[in-house]
């Protein structure tokens, strides 16, 4: 099979590449750098199945000629990280809305028409304030003057995008709506959160919470939703569906600052942040991100196979290897 990943030096892109690299898939992988990194698929470099190209999905001049090749294209090319979405908000919309049209319109153009996952995110929820998050719930916005608005909204229109793409040109494309996904190559830089506290924990900072730690999350190891968004388009039924994805394990952030210090052995002291500290002023958090996997299940027989605590081990065990 020949893979198309956007963003594929990236932390969700790179691990796709592996992935597919690893059955023995033809692998091209297109990234801007900016936030990912040469690093990441570096180890990859090498194999004769693979190659990569640093492009942005804006103005890359290889894309129709990669769209004709691909049988199948992971689209992960997005502005991604709350520092960057404050700090960027042109970019956010541009690259998250026009990238993503642009490959839809190459797709559409091609007499070749390869299967499309696109990446979504569990923000589109907004401010929802149901326990757990299923996809026909209602989705409930603040006023665009709410500082993290432009990337809910990008990523609301990458869906309606895909949905409309189905319908006129009769695409096939698979839309995962990913909760938080964590695992190696993350980087804490761009406000990710596991990341960050492993890496206080290892080097005994305080280990900083932002807010009141009562937020609560559901992680997902990064092999774990790769595993997942494969599965989903494999399966033909998903095509023109939005489906939750990610694991519907729930901790606050406190025990999660908590469980990083036990598994890292730390002697950190946990400290707080106000969010006008840590962000900017008139920042709302999210309460709760709790997916209903109800429909993935539906459309699959899919296991996860790490835990959390697995995941924060081996992020501990290789930062500290570092």
């Amino acid at each position: 099979m020949r893979i198309l990943v956007t963003g594929g030096s990236g932390f969700i892109g790179s691990h796709i590449v592996e992935h597919h690299l690893t059955k023995g898939d033809e692998v091209c992988a297109v990234d801007d750098l900016s936030t990912g990194s040469l690093d990441n698929i570096a180890s990859f470099q090498t194999k004769s199945n693979f190659r990569f190209e640093q492009a942005d999905i804006l103005t890359w001049p290889g894309l129709d000629k990669a769209v004709k090749w691909a049988d199948r294209i992971y689209h992960m090319a997005a502005v991604v990280g709350v520092f960057r979405v404050l700090s960027e908000p042109i970019r956010v919309l541009d690259t998250n809305v026009n990238g993503y049209r642009r490959v839809l319109e190459a797709v559409a153009n091609s007499t070749h028409k390869p299967w499309v996952v696109v990446a979504s995110s569990s923000s589109v929820y907004g401010h929802n304030k149901l326990k757990i998050l299923e996809e026909e719930n209602d989705l409930i916005y603040k006023s665009p003057t709410h500082p993290l608005g432009n990337y809910a909204i990008s990523k609301l229109t990458d869906e309606l995008l895909s949905l409309a793409y189905v319908k006129e040109k009769q695409l096939f494309i698979t839309t995962a709506r990913i909760f938080n996904t964590v695992g190696r190559r993350q980087t804490g830089l761009y406000g990710m959160v596991v990341p960050r506290f492993v890496q206080q924990a290892c080097r005994n900072e305080p280990i900083t919470i932002f807010g009141d730690g009562k937020q609560t999350r559901s992680f997902c190891d990064v092999r774990d939703t790769v595993r997942a968004l494969a599965t989903l388009a494999e399966n033909k039924e998903t095509s023109g569906e939005i489906i939750n994805v990610g694991n519907d394990r729930e901790i606050s952030i406190n025990d999660l600052a908590h469980m990083v210090r036990k598994i890292a052995n730390s002697e950190s002291e946990i400290c707080y942040q106000t969010y006008e500290e840590s962000y900017e002023e008139n920042f709302i958090d999210i309460k709760n991100r709790y997916p209903d996997l109800t429909k993935f299940y539906h459309y699959t027989n899919f296991k996860n196979k790490w835990t959390l605590e697995d995941t924060v081990a081996d992020l501990v065990a290789h930062y500290t290897e570092k």
